[in-house]
């Protein structure tokens, strides 16, 4: 749904709604721009600086140079999830989404997440596909069931997480341990990269521990959706077996 012209999203935001992200035309006047530059500085909700041809194709009339779009997905707040799970006396499994930009990829890791006992999906505010009607679609409904925390930043996520004594795992195809050593028992976020350039090389520095999917055929690369869907597995089995 649209939320559009400056009224509907300021009303959006201070009653709290959930919006994937708001579009505001490069030119905009100054006010404007500062007003939701200051409404949105305390969330997690995108503003994505966009030509005015990009408003009009929406098809909407008068947008006063802004357009958002509400989403179905309600965000929840990391350290609220990491405490919840903690306080159900479970181990925490999260799943990272750096640069994932694919909603048929998003839709399908969220479905096979939701599956395999995934607590919660971590994505940044920018830099991933937006959580409409066809990522929900291609789900099967998971994104409006599993937990989705929206972050301002990765490498603040993995900070948080570490604090509340959660290892984070990269998957990348170059390292040395496969998937089979690694103990997906133990509180664990896991990281998996876009489909172009796999995870930021800063990010993946600061990850605890790297580890690939072995492959006999010599393969170098795997759909993300399908190699989450892998990993998963392997760490569901992991929980299941101990």
């Amino acid at each position: 749904m649209l939320l559009v012209g400056r009224a509907a999203i300021l009303q959006a935001l201070s009653e709290g709604q959930a919006i994937d992200r708001i579009y505001l035309q490069k030119n905009a006047p100054a006010a404007l721009q500062q007003e939701l530059r200051q409404a949105t500085a305390k969330t997690t909700v995108p503003l994505n600086y966009v030509p005015v041809e990009k408003l009009n194709g929406f098809n909407v009339g008068d947008h006063g140079g802004c357009v958002a779009l509400r989403s179905r997905v309600q965000y929840q707040d990391l350290q609220e999830v990491i405490s919840w799970v903690v306080d159900k006396g479970e181990a925490p499994l999260f799943l990272i989404l750096d640069g994932v930009t694919d909603i048929r990829n998003i839709g399908g890791i969220a479905r096979t997440a939701w599956s395999m006992g995934v607590h919660a999906l971590i994505i940044p505010d920018k830099g991933v596909g937006a959580l409409n009607e066809d990522a929900i679609l291609t789900s099967a409904g998971a994104l409006e069931e599993i937990p989705v925390c929206r972050v301002g930043s990765l490498m603040k996520a993995v900070d948080e997480l570490r604090l509340n004594g959660i290892r984070v795992l990269a998957s990348e195809m170059e390292a040395k341990a496969p998937i089979f050593d690694v103990n997906f028992r133990e509180p664990v976020a896991i990281v998996m990269g876009g489909e172009e350039r796999g995870i930021n090389s800063a990010l993946l520095k600061i990850c605890d521990e790297q580890f690939r999917i072995p492959m006999p055929s010599g393969f170098e690369s795997l759909n993300v959706s399908v190699a989450t869907g892998m990993i998963l597995y392997e760490a569901m089995k992991q929980r299941v077996t101990s």
